[in-house]
């Protein structure tokens, strides 16, 4: 594509370069940008480059913060005894938009992969190791992608927790094989929490 000018031409490039967005939807966006007032615009530059610069991971769980400890963690009507291990701070607003669940997260910054090169040391699996040693907390739950990436993380993270004195469960399976937990529907998302079994039953009975 050929572009009237080189301005937008590097911004259509630049806005590409985001997740799902082809050429055609950044020439829209670009577009858009500019009939807008500049206030606007600059309210855009502002707002990604503030949350740039000033994002903190909670000191906890890991999740994405204003402060150095999260909203859900700083939360005293919580049920810090519970543990939900996500992949990401998306599984979170997921999780939560189902109003099923009133424990805290911890997120894992992804799931081991060795042909994305994810491993075991990208993770805060040993965080969450070192969470679980305490006598407050009574149970983890494994709320992780249903894929083969997602079932070695859980796996080996069940591996790592035994001989603890807590429960270790895991999400029904609701969410279809493949599937990641951000793409579930609130309802069968919030029924599989409601629903969870013991992380060695369910992978027992299917394998």
């Amino acid at each position: 594509m050929e572009y009237p000018s080189t301005l937008v031409e590097n911004a259509v490039n630049e806005l590409s370069k985001l997740p799902g967005v082809g050429k055609r939807s950044a020439l829209r966006f670009a577009l858009y940008l500019l009939k807008q007032p500049n206030q606007a615009t600059q309210n855009l530059i502002i707002s990604l480059s503030k949350m740039r610069e000033e994002i903190k991971y909670c000191k906890i769980c890991y999740s994405l913060s204003d402060n150095e400890i999260c909203s859900i963690c700083s939360k005293e009507k919580r049920n810090h005894s519970q543990i939900c291990v996500v992949e990401n701070i998306r599984d979170i607003l997921a999780i939560e938009n189902t109003n099923q669940y009133q424990g805290v997260y911890h997120v894992l910054g992804g799931v081991i992969s060795p042909i994305e090169g994810i491993g075991i040391s990208d993770l805060t699996i040993n965080q969450l190791i070192e969470r679980a040693k305490s006598n407050s907390i009574e149970e983890i739950i494994l709320a992780l992608p249903t894929t083969m990436e997602g079932d070695t993380t859980g796996f080996y993270i069940n591996k790592l927790l035994q001989g603890f004195n807590l429960k270790i469960s895991a999400i029904a399976r609701g969410i279809a094989i493949g599937d990641n937990i951000e793409f579930a529907d609130e309802i069968t998302l919030g029924r599989s929490i409601i629903n969870r079994m013991p992380f060695n039953q369910i992978h027992c009975n299917n394998g």
